[in-house]
């Protein structure tokens, strides 16, 4: 039996908005730290089924730039490869509070996947054959370079999708259809952040220098694969192009003309509201949109001139 509106608006509420039930501070590393994020995970899950979902029917023009978003192929195999990787890093954590709950990140990512291959299909999207996928050796340095890549497509697809909506350049049903896969997103990054800084918080001093320059590789393979130079340094092929439709995708989901500065502050007006619900206790991913707001900081000075 499908869920009524009044089950699907009360989910997507609790999804948004979150705090720990217990006063005083959130250690970094601690038990008290770990068991807030994750219990936040736990508490904020939403139950949609991709199965229910009722994709609006497009008028043909909507239609068309939906097809024509350059983004589905590389969508669908990103989602995958994320569900992959974060169940192989799961099996791989010690601690089994964390182990749930990036377990169950997976499963989401999983989630996704099957979202987005149920709007191809609705939509008549055609996709390219799949490649299939080599996990690597490594199963934490799959996760890291998993988890950083979602913190930067995730705020950049914030600010754009925002963008599609105030534009009106796809249907308000298509885009509040798809809200509640955005904002699982600020779930995802949210958790990744807090597990990272617990992480490393619980490292010793030589764990933590080793761990900080498989930090800093993760930052050059992402750079690197976001101009087109990355090959299989992580097992798999060369970045795509589609890959960095998040940076510069504004034209194809509006009519209306913006700067990158003009993006970048929706992107971060975005990023604030999307994690506004949650405890502020929580760390929050903080590189891309400190990256942002120094950018913005930076054009907007050198405008003055």
């Amino acid at each position: 039996m499908p869920p009524t509106q009044a089950e699907i608006d009360t989910a997507d509420a609790a999804a948004r908005a979150w705090t720990w039930p217990y006063p005083g501070d959130l250690p970094i590393g601690t038990d008290r730290h770990r068991d807030a994020a994750c219990q936040m995970f736990r508490d904020t899950f939403n139950p949609y089924k991709p199965s229910v979902i009722e994709w609006p029917k497009l008028e043909p023009d909507a239609l068309q730039r939906l097809v024509g978003l350059p983004i589905w192929d590389i969508a669908v195999t990103t989602e995958d490869k994320a569900r992959a990787r974060m169940m192989a890093y799961s099996q791989s954590v010690e601690d089994p509070i964390w182990r749930h709950a990036i377990g169950r990140n997976g499963w989401e990512e999983g989630r996704h996947r099957e979202v987005l291959s149920d709007l191809v299909s609705s939509y008549g999207i055609p996709l390219a054959a799949e490649q299939p996928d080599v996990l690597p050796t490594d199963p934490e340095w799959g996760y890291l370079v998993t988890g950083y890549s979602e913190c930067i497509d995730s705020f950049f697809a914030f600010g754009l999708f925002e963008l599609a909506r105030r534009s009106g350049f796809f249907p308000e049903a298509l885009v509040e259809t798809f809200e509640p896969v955005i904002q699982e997103e600020a779930r995802h990054i949210l958790l990744f952040a807090n597990w990272l800084a617990w992480h490393r918080k619980r490292l010793g001093l030589w764990q933590r220098i080793r761990f900080e320059w498989r930090v800093a590789r993760t930052w050059m393979f992402l750079v690197q694969e976001r101009i087109g130079l990355a090959h299989d340094l992580d097992g798999g092929r060369a970045a795509s192009p589609d890959n960095n439709f998040t940076l510069t995708g504004s034209k194809a989901v509006s009519d209306m003309e913006i700067s990158p500065l003009g993006l970048m502050a929706i992107c971060l007006s975005e990023n604030d509201r999307r994690f506004a619900g949650y405890d502020p206790r929580l760390l929050r991913p903080v590189t891309t949109p400190a990256l942002a707001r120094l950018a913005v900081r930076i054009g907007r000075l050198l405008r003055m001139v």
